[in-house]
Order: structure tokens, then sequence, then C-alpha cells
């Protein structure tokens, strides 16, 4: 998973998670993130996840984007990366991976804990009777 902080425009501060590819960013309403900021097409960028590359941005034809201000059409993408097009910028986030709970797994310790402990004690008991 990864997230979209969007560093400019109507949308400034927002974070954006993007959990599914193709991930689909423009001024249209069939775009996954919509922005209506001057300078963005309908259908600007396209992040697309290939297993050997990693997250691959690509660009509509003829349409001008930067990568940490570097022009661009197609390239990889980094963590940390700023994207610029149009008048919006925006920052590539690896997000926080998702942690399981441990509760069921701690509590399942303490219990076997317990039973080892009260097993000793009627062990000991019986040797010393």
């Amino acid at each position: 998973m990864i997230q979209l902080q969007i560093l400019s425009g109507q949308m400034a501060g927002d974070v954006q998670v993007v959990r599914h590819f193709p991930f689909h960013i423009g001024r249209a309403q069939n775009n996954d993130l919509i922005l209506d900021e001057p300078g963005v097409w309908d259908s600007h960028l396209t992040l697309e996840f290939k297993k050997p590359d990693g997250f691959v941005l690509k660009t509509a034809a003829d349409a001008f984007t930067t990568i940490n201000e570097e022009r661009q059409t197609s390239a990889r993408l980094r963590n940390g990366d700023i994207i610029s097009f149009g008048s919006a910028k925006i920052q590539f986030w690896l997000a926080a991976p998702h942690q399981q709970g441990l509760a069921l797994r701690e509590l399942a310790v303490w219990l076997l804990l317990a039973a080892v402990t009260a097993f000793q004690f009627v062990l000991i008991y019986r040797l010393l009777k």
C-alpha cells in the first residue's frame, strides 16, 4: 500500500491511501484521485505496480510532469518522491504496514505460564506429602 500526500492546491494536506492499481489521477470524474487544479488534464497520471520494477508512474501523452524537479513521462517511484503536474504537487510515500493484534497470542502465553506454575505447585505439594 502507498499513500499520496497532497502538497498544494485546494486539497493541500490531505492524504490519499492507494489500495489498488492502476491508480488514475486527473481532473475527470472517473479518476481515482480527482484534482481540479489549473494545468491538470482530465487523465494526467497513472500509477501502476509492476513486480520487477515496483511502483511506476506513467503520464498521458504530451502531459507535463516532473518528479523531483526533473521532467518525466514514465519513471519508477521511490519513497519521498515529489510529483508535480500542472499546479498540483503530491508526495509519494510507502504507507505504514498494518500490524495484526497480538492480544490473543499474549493471552495464550499467560495462560500457559499460569498452568505451568500451578502444575509446579501441585507437584511440590505431592512431593512434600
